[in-house]
């Protein structure tokens, strides 16, 4: 019994074997295809036409994600860990709305918690080699946190601000009644979206909102600029050893093999 959960623990939690990412590339395929089907299924007309089609691949993806959800608990030796992490919680609530659905009539409107599926995808990119470049992007929003929240900081000072003022131009006309609903308009005038649902008709007005207008270009970028400078920085710091035998390059520098050949690394 233990030799079955050994294997059974290969495929699920290893990539490293032909089984492995077998079973990576058929989950991942299968996460796609089941929010697929949540979308489709959202629309009504879709919904009235191919509504049975729909609940039967629904059944058949919540049965095959109920199965791994099993498995994974009985191949590890401490099922809480599991159960009680990020992941584990998302396997849960993923399955847990269409089972609610047979005992709780009325229930189905949660079953839109099924699109945290896709968060699932992110356990699998390792898949394709992308465990560093997550780190290096998390490594460099970490770092540049304080400087992206100070700049927000300064984003929510300025629209009160501006807000306020154009309040006060417009004179409580023209749909600037508010000063919360100015503060509004003066967000999305910033961000360059624009509804038209609320538009200054005076002059000072209109020349006040197109200055807003350029500044928004200006402090949009900014955000931009800080994470990248951060990635530049972070991939500058990463050192990277080439394997001599194979010539495969981009191998970390803690590594003392090769992920290619197996050679020993000289370092």
């Amino acid at each position: 019994m233990s030799t079955f959960r050994e294997k059974i623990k290969i495929i699920i939690f290893g990539t490293d074997t032909k089984a492995g990412k077998l079973f990576d590339v058929v989950l991942i395929i299968s996460i796609v295809l089941s929010i697929i089907t949540v979308m489709l299924d959202s629309v009504v007309e879709y919904n009235q036409q191919y509504g049975h089609i729909f609940r039967i691949a629904e059944w058949t993806f919540t049965i095959m994600f109920t199965v791994e959800y099993l498995l994974r608990i009985y191949s590890i030796r401490r099922p809480v860990s599991y159960i009680f992490s990020f992941f584990g919680i998302i396997d849960l609530l993923a399955i847990l709305p269409t089972y609610l659905s047979l005992f709780m009539p009325g229930t189905e409107v949660f079953a839109i918690i099924r699109v945290l599926r896709v968060l699932r995808i992110f356990r699998v990119l390792k898949l394709v080699q992308f465990t560093g470049e997550a780190d290096m992007l998390m490594t460099a929003m970490i770092a540049s946190r304080r400087k992206v929240f100070i700049w927000l900081f300064l984003v929510m000072n300025i629209v009160i601000i501006l807000g306020s003022v154009m309040y006060l131009v417009e004179g409580g006309n023209t749909g600037f009644d508010s000063i919360p609903r100015s503060i509004y308009w003066a967000v999305v005038t910033l961000t360059t979206v624009g509804y038209g649902n609320v538009v200054p008709q005076t002059s000072l007005g209109q020349a006040l909102a197109s200055f807003i207008m350029v500044l928004g270009y200006s402090i949009i970028a900014v955000p931009t600029g800080i994470v990248t400078s951060e990635i530049t920085f972070a991939a500058k710091s990463i050192k990277e050893q080439r394997c001599v035998v194979c010539g495969k390059e981009g191998l970390d520098e803690r590594a003392k093999f090769c992920s290619n050949c197996a050679s020993k690394l000289t370092g």
